[in-house]
């Protein structure tokens, strides 16, 4: 034992002795503000999706669909050249389509790990919400009490 730390024996204590340290024990910090001071940036802002991402996702569920038809393909016993003439065909058919083959409404169906999807429903989600109540592009939250403040500032 070093610095008289811990049993001076360990005899009877049901233990071997040997003294750790306890790594449950929080620190206090020094610097700690729970919230931040600036307002600005405790404002919502909707995440933006990553277009490379989304782009990435819809030409992989492409590729998916052409496998599959590869795979039925070459158990059907077709010949090389005609599956390779079906699938590029479906996949030029595919891609050519664009955005709205693969833009069902299915905000509900997202997975967890889907964020960029799930991000992407949303906004256009908020665009239909905007246009339908008629709000312009420019609001600003809690602007309509800021002109009141002015109102009642100057009268």
């Amino acid at each position: 034992m070093s610095s008289n730390v811990g049993l001076t024996t360990p005899r009877g204590s049901g233990t071997s002795g040997y003294v750790q340290r306890n790594l449950s024990q929080l620190k206090p910090r020094d610097n700690f503000a729970p919230y931040p001071k600036d307002y600005d940036s405790m404002k919502h802002r909707q995440r933006k999706p990553d277009k490379d991402i989304l782009n990435h996702d819809r030409l992989r569920e492409i590729e998916v669909k052409v496998f599959d038809l590869r795979d039925k393909l070459e158990d059907e016993g077709v010949d090389e050249e005609e599956i390779e003439l079906q699938t590029s065909a479906l996949r030029k058919k595919l891609t050519a389509g664009g955005d709205a083959s693969s833009k069902p409404d299915r905000k509900g169906q997202f997975k967890p790990h889907q964020v960029h999807e799930l991000a992407a429903a949303k906004i256009e989600e908020s665009e239909k919400l905007r246009k339908a109540l008629g709000i312009s592009q420019d609001y600003e939250e809690g602007s309509h009490w800021k002109k009141q403040e002015e109102r009642l500032r100057e009268g």
